[in-house]
């Protein structure tokens, strides 16, 4: 079959592998934060090259950002001395919430995707006071790998939740690499010492390139699309001869970071840190709202490629 499913334990963790044969695909999700930890497609010579940070090193280096694409939710980024208020409740966690530190049970295997749930009863009551869970799928889709947040609401009230996709993009070097956005008008979210200072500045992009100062990038650049012709990002790397196109879906906003210059995050969010001057947590710059007994669903789709 060209879809091959396959289970694998490497350095004492548990590893879900689907590989689309046919069209030279193939992506790794860890069990432990249901991460995406490889992503891979052929090259031209028929191997298997990697596009994340540390493609398939699982081990935690000496030093720097471990992790390859961090699932964020039930909130992104910081809470201001991590703690927020909700509707009467204290809010506790470190940087992008609990998901990414939970333990995941054996996926749904489809015939071309991976599904990993967040039951109520793996949500910490001091990192999220309500019942919400979370289906969070991966899936070959085409050319691309597609990932899906399907969130279900089981209060008589409506909850609300901020979430997103944090992958680390393996590139030679920063300086050289690449950023192109899509023509339109764009807000980039001010955040010194990555919480919001309430300011924006609004510009007009033609399309293509779109230079970010290198030493500005651990700071984050947190970018609103507005008014563009499409939702494609593509990061074009010469020096590794890689092109990803992210295709933000759903998301309304776009994070740029590194803290190196060997890799490049490209992060979809639904969703933005706190302010300086907190605001609750329903308050929240981005977040998004389950209606009572509803459901929300969001996808962004990642389509790794050569130049």
């Amino acid at each position: 079959m060209s879809i091959e499913y396959e289970a694998l334990a490497f350095d004492a963790h548990l590893i879900d592998r689907l590989t689309d044969n046919d069209k030279g695909l193939r992506f790794d999700i860890c069990r432990h934060g249901a991460e995406l930890v490889s992503l891979r497609r052929r090259n031209a010579a028929g191997d298997w090259e990697g596009f994340l940070h540390r493609d398939g090193e699982l081990a935690p280096p000496a030093q720097g950002w471990g992790n390859h694409a961090t699932v964020m939710g039930y909130y992104v980024h910081r809470l201001l001395n991590e703690r927020s208020s909700y509707r009467g409740h204290e809010v506790r966690g470190g940087t992008h919430s609990f998901a990414r530190h939970l333990d995941f049970a054996a996926p749904e295997a489809g015939s071309r995707s991976l599904t990993y749930h967040v039951t109520r009863e793996m949500v910490p009551p001091e990192a999220y006071p309500y019942a919400v869970t979370l289906a969070l799928t991966y899936a070959i889709d085409g050319d691309a790998l597609k990932v899906t947040f399907a969130f279900e609401n089981h209060e008589s009230e409506p909850c609300h939740i901020s979430f997103g996709l944090h992958p680390g993009f393996r590139v030679a070097d920063t300086h050289d690499a690449e950023i192109h956005l899509p023509a339109g008008t764009w807000t980039r979210h001010l955040a010194p010492e990555n919480f919001l200072s309430g300011q924006a500045v609004e510009f007009h992009h033609a399309g293509g390139r779109r230079l970010f100062p290198v030493d500005h990038l651990e700071g984050s650049f947190l970018l609103e699309p507005r008014l563009t012709e499409t939702r494609l990002i593509a990061l074009r790397d010469p020096g590794t001869g890689h092109r990803v196109t992210l295709d933000l879906g759903t998301a309304p906003y776009l994070t740029i970071w590194s803290s190196a210059e060997d890799f490049l995050c490209v992060e979809p969010c639904w969703g933005l840190p706190d302010h300086h001057e907190q605001r609750p947590f329903e308050r929240k710059v981005g977040i998004q709202e389950i209606a009572a007994g509803g459901k929300l669903e969001a996808w962004c789709r990642l389509a790794p490629g050569f130049l």
